[in-house]
């Protein structure tokens, strides 16, 4: 049995980005991106004005008022540059080509308009609102670095980079195995004498696409040794990452690591000195990562969010150990002393602090819902006072 953090070295270890693909920019939210992100072209293209107004030249308002023509129109997008002649001026919408020989826009609140002449009465001042061709960007220029997480900002700069397949990396493929004879399905277990509901892989694939990852199949199963061993080869086909749950303590029916034994199974490690979550285990078959969890549902998503959050958020691309931000809050409630394992209390945000859940019993799932923070207690740690600091991961 290991320490916590040497078993979170070991994940950060594995937690290595799998490869690129290329995916259509409509469904590149939220991936990663494999390499840097070039522009195709300048942006804008051409001058183009800041505002709705009349692009004019400064030697056509030396004597105020001035009466001009309008000689062109300009709005957004239109594929030729006009030309403005001397002692004329040019209706001009925001993002509209600004003709040559221009000087200024000068914005339409200040402007007269009489049929197809325009008044200037006004000193237009000093803004010329005016976007310079490639003020933004050149073509070539890297919009985004390899590693970009493509939320909402940056799927704009990458539409505006004029690419229509971004490379970025793969996701991890996750399958999920839940065992149990207990389990039943949801909305099946009241019918089904000496069953539960099965509900730790809901939460479980919950969390693993949050974090990046593709589920691509969650499957119940029970705790008979060739199905067990049949699910493990078929989860070895098509999975980066098989998560297992249940099974993983030292009853007769634990046979969640005997089920990979077949197939050439290296534990990293076997269990960790932490409660919850204590069986936790990690290992690799077939080039296949597989992470064990524990069957009761609050041990289970504590050690999914301490373990496979990182995980998979390396996988895909992501900084891994951004995953687990420890950062000092106030407790609102007092915490007695620590074990001799390293504890994670659940716990909820309230008024500015933390404070501990009433229940912290391994199976509960009411009081689960209920938290949102993870209080990290070091081994043999001492109680905490209502006002004492501890350390709290988002949960």
């Amino acid at each position: 049995m290991i320490d916590f953090d040497e078993a979170i070295r070991l994940i950060l270890n594995a937690a290595r980005p799998l490869g690129a693909e290329a995916v259509a920019l409509e469904f590149a939210g939220e991936r990663v991106l494999a390499e840097g992100l070039k522009a195709r072209g300048d942006a804008p293209r051409t001058a183009v004005s800041a505002m709705d107004g009349y692009a004019v030249r400064d030697a056509d308002l030396t004597t105020l008022p001035a009466r001009l023509p309008i000689a062109e129109v300009a709005f957004a997008g239109r594929a030729d540059v006009p030309s403005l002649p001397a002692g004329s001026c040019a209706r001009i919408f925001t993002g509209g080509p600004v003709p040559h020989g221009s000087d200024r826009v000068v914005v339409q609140e200040i402007v007269g308009r009489y049929g197809d002449d325009a008044l200037f009465e006004t000193t237009p001042g000093d803004g010329r609102h005016i976007r310079a061709a490639g003020s933004d960007f050149a073509s070539g220029d890297v919009l985004l670095p390899a590693g970009t997480v493509l939320g909402f900002r940056a799927m704009v700069a990458a539409a505006a980079a004029d690419v229509a397949t971004l490379s970025v990396v793969r996701r991890p493929r996750v399958v999920i195995l839940g065992t149990g004879d207990e389990l039943a399905e949801p909305g099946q277990a009241l019918e089904t004498p000496g069953s539960i509901p099965e509900s730790v892989s809901f939460g479980v694939a919950a969390l693993a696409r949050q974090y990046g990852a593709e589920v691509i199949a969650r499957r119940r199963l029970p705790d008979t040794p060739d199905r067990l061993e049949a699910a493990a080869r078929q989860a070895l086909d098509e999975a980066d990452l098989i998560v297992v749950t249940g099974g993983a303590s030292v009853g007769e029916k634990d046979f969640a690591r005997a089920m990979f034994a077949p197939f050439g199974l290296k534990l990293i490690f076997s269990k960790v000195a932490i409660k919850p979550g204590k069986p936790v285990w990690f290992g690799r078959a077939n080039g296949k990562w597989i992470i064990g969890l524990p069957g009761n549902p609050t041990s289970a998503i504590v050690t999914a969010r301490l373990f496979l959050a990182p995980l998979i958020a390396g996988l895909a691309g992501r900084d891994a150990a951004s995953m687990l931000d420890w950062r000092p809050m106030s407790l609102t409630t007092a915490l007695k002393a620590c074990g001799d394992r390293e504890t994670f209390e659940r716990g909820r945000l309230i008024d500015g602090g933390v404070a501990i859940l009433g229940t912290q019993d391994s199976g509960s799932q009411k009081a689960l819902a209920s938290a949102d923070v993870l209080i990290r207690r070091r081994s043999a740690a001492p109680a905490l006072a209502a006002g004492d600091t501890a350390d709290i991961l988002d949960f």
